[in-house]
């Protein structure tokens, strides 16, 4: 599933198709969202933005369109008219002054007002998106020592949607491993300055895998394993799906464990085990 990066990249590839032209046209295959097409027709499109895997797209009125790819939904960007071929099922269908947006096989799709967004059953439950609401690595570590997840371990919460919304399994073995802490460990057992690197690397790693679609890796290790013919799957992490692999650091053999009932990598070296 896509992390919060790709996204990220999702809602800005909609917002130069859509924000700041019209409706012109609007189609659910919802019945429950049929009645609200017409009413969405001659609104502008305001914004879009992403908060963890959900995507808002706000119009003038302060009406917000919430979907979540999940698994299979996708967006395809087209001219207005145009037949887009694929084997997918249409769920939502947007034009605005001869440009198109086409949600596929997504089922998580709903209608509201921007000031009831707080009571949606999901976004309710999220933490801040590093991405969109401007966290800082201070703010971030002060969250991590909060009692309600200081004294939880690092490779179950960081997927937790909770507490930073958008980490997906790529991230949580990028960030630790860029950080040099243990999944095993906690906040609590963090002091003061490894707390703020992790907080840092939260930060940093998901901002760079927005910047480079997904590459976390650093630019001399992409730039030696490109050299030696590797393909992108092989450069462009430093530890995920690298298991049996030297670490680029130290050399020591990366390795892979499952927490949380997901794949994490990790170098026993690099990062401070208990």
């Amino acid at each position: 599933m896509p992390e919060g990066p790709e996204i990220r990249r999702v809602a800005d590839r909609l917002g130069r198709q859509l924000v700041g032209r019209r409706l012109d046209r609007v189609w659910f295959a919802f019945e429950a969202l049929k009645p609200e097409a017409q009413g969405l027709v001659g609104q502008r499109v305001s914004r879009i933005d992403s908060w963890g895997k959900a995507l808002l797209t706000y119009v003038e009125d302060g009406r917000v369109l919430y979907s979540h790819n999940q698994l299979y939904g996708r967006w395809k960007l087209h001219r207005a008219g145009r037949v887009v071929q694929t084997a997918r099922s249409l769920r939502v269908y947007l034009e605005a002054e001869g440009r198109s947006a086409s949600l596929y096989s997504a089922s998580d799709v709903s209608l509201w007002h921007a000031a009831r967004l707080g009571d949606h059953p999901f976004l309710s439950r999220l933490g801040p998106d590093l991405l969109t609401h401007g966290v800082c690595a201070d703010a971030l570590a002060a969250r991590l020592a909060d009692p309600r997840w200081c004294r939880r371990r690092l490779g179950g919460s960081l997927l937790d949607q909770g507490l930073v919304a958008g980490i997906g399994n790529y991230l949580r073995s990028e960030i630790l491993f860029f950080a040099g802490v243990s999944h095993r460990l906690r906040p609590i057992d963090l002091e003061a300055p490894a707390l703020h690197r992790l907080a840092t690397a939260m930060v940093d790693v998901t901002h760079q895998a927005y910047r480079l679609a997904g590459v976390t890796n650093r630019d001399h290790w992409v730039e030696k394993a490109r050299q030696s013919g590797a393909s992108r799957r092989g450069w462009r992490f430093a530890v995920f799906e690298r298991d049996g692999q030297p670490c680029h650091a130290c050399g020591t053999t990366i390795r892979r464990d499952s927490v949380a009932s997901r794949r994490l990598y990790y170098c026993p070296t690099c990062q401070c085990f208990p």
